[in-house]
């Protein structure tokens, strides 16, 4: 599965829009198959912070453990 993070917009940037994000996108996981791994695409994504990644991300991490993985990181 793909997730591509610019969808939810290009900043990324409070605990409550991370927080709804997740909320939003949670139904599409049922989708994810036992060994199926799951990409979150940075691509396009202009600003970042932590808050939003801990409200999005740790929950991802803590469901599909190494099969999370990120892609397009790197800093512009």
């Amino acid at each position: 599965m793909n997730i591509d993070l610019q969808k939810f917009g290009t900043t990324l940037i409070s605990r409550q829009t991370g927080k709804e994000a997740f909320s939003a996108f949670q139904p599409s996981l049922r989708d994810v198959g036992d060994n199926e791994e799951v990409l979150v695409d940075f691509k396009g994504v202009l600003t970042f912070t932590p808050s939003w990644g801990d409200e999005f991300l740790t929950p991802l991490q803590n469901r599909f453990g190494d099969r999370l993985k990120l892609i397009n990181t790197a800093n512009a």
